[in-house]
């Protein structure tokens, strides 16, 4: 295996203002190829380690689906049950008409949520969390909020469009109600504890904050990236624990999640996170007419979305090295998934750097396809 295929893109990577990035490769259990490049600090003085956290962002998605997979695995959640089975705010819920609203058609589901066609947005300034925000000093459950949150109007009929949104963080608070235990409890005893990730989860421990990489923002004209505050606009209180962004991980920890999900959701202790029978549900296309057509619009080639997932279902169409059917996410600073059911192969890159279409349109695909070179498959 000729390692150098992909460590040397990675090292190219500070050429194009990435200040550093880390790569694992998990092939069936066994860790194939690791890479730590770069610094995490603006002056360039503190290295990257194994040991350095991140803010997974969207990444956190990933996790949060599990969760609710989980649930549904347990027939304690219908993913066509309607969210107010559990929420009773969302039952009679709203739609948007110019400067009015109408009484919606269909009630929001739970596949409505996964797959993001739910009709909520990622406007984090709306009048209910604001009011929530004020009215508890910042405070606020996760609970609490997300039941402000049903106070707002839906931007379209749930079921027929597909939007980015906060509906993953709705989804915490599903799996709060369901399981009687925090969002970040349920997590840490059901997904983190049992795959041996230590150090994950909401809270920005000492260890954590010591540890975290600077964040920076991309600016694609000169292809630099400048330092911004290290702070994680996703926390709309103390205590909200966003289901959509709010997870803190280490390379580390977050490919023994991956390895797990690429093994038909078999750790490599035994645990089983997921059965085979839920991954296959998570990676189906979820997405048709207009929906599709609003994902597309991401210009992310041959993928669609499953239940909080890209998922391929045109190989062709995306020149990946990947097999129909791989699947994962990414997240706002540039965190990058792959799981690979077939070849039961985990990938995970992450750097922290906002705003970075580059590394969406150009640096994962690449990483992807090199990795499958790499490899040999």
């Amino acid at each position: 295996m000729n390692r150098a295929i992909l460590t040397d893109y990675l090292n190219s990577l500070k050429e194009r203002g990435i200040p550093g990035c880390d790569c694992a490769v998990y092939l069936d259990h066994k860790p194939v190829f690791r890479h730590i490049t770069g610094y995490s600090d603006p002056d360039m003085k503190k290295t990257l380690s194994d040991n350095t956290t991140y803010w997974l962002y969207s990444a956190t998605k990933l996790i949060t689906c599990t969760a609710t997979m989980q649930l549904v695995d347990q027939g304690l959640i219908g993913l066509d049950d309607p969210v107010s089975n559990y929420l009773p705010e969302y039952k009679n819920m709203k739609i948007k008409e110019g400067s009015t609203t109408r009484p919606a058609k269909n009630p929001i589901t739970i596949r409505h949520l996964m797959s993001m066609q739910s009709g909520l947005n990622y406007e984090l300034e709306l009048p209910s969390i604001l009011k929530i925000q004020e009215a508890s000093n910042y405070e606020a459950s996760t609970r609490q909020v997300i039941e402000a949150l049903a106070k707002e109007p839906l931007d379209f009929e749930p079921g027929t469009r597909f939007q980015y949104s906060l509906s993953h963080d709705v989804l915490a608070a599903v799996v709060e109600v369901v399981s009687g235990k925090q969002f970040g409890v349920y997590l840490d005893e059901n997904i983190f504890q049992p795959l041996g990730m230590k150090n994950t989860g909401f809270k920005l421990t000492p260890d954590r904050k010591a540890n975290m990489s600077g964040l920076f923002e991309y600016h694609m004209d000169t292809m630099k990236s400048t330092p911004v505050p290290n702070k994680n606009r996703y926390f709309l209180t103390k205590n909200f624990e966003s289901g959509g962004a709010g997870l803190i991980s280490t390379v580390d920890d977050y490919i023994l999640f991956l390895d797990a999900m690429c093994n038909k959701g078999i750790s490599t202790d035994g645990y089983t996170v997921l059965s085979m029978k839920a991954i296959d549900m998570m990676r189906e296309d979820q997405l048709r007419g207009n929906s599709r057509k609003d994902f597309d619009a991401w210009n992310r080639k041959g993928y669609s979305y499953g239940l909080g997932v890209r998922t391929l279902v045109e190989r062709d169409k995306s020149g990946a090295r990947s097999p129909l059917g791989e699947f994962g996410w990414d997240g706002a600073a540039g965190a990058y998934a792959i799981i690979d059911v077939q070849n039961r192969l985990a990938v995970f890159y992450v750097q922290h750097v906002l705003n970075c279409e580059y590394a969406y349109g150009v640096i994962h695909p690449k990483i992807r396809d090199l990795t499958y070179e790499m490899l040999g498959l």
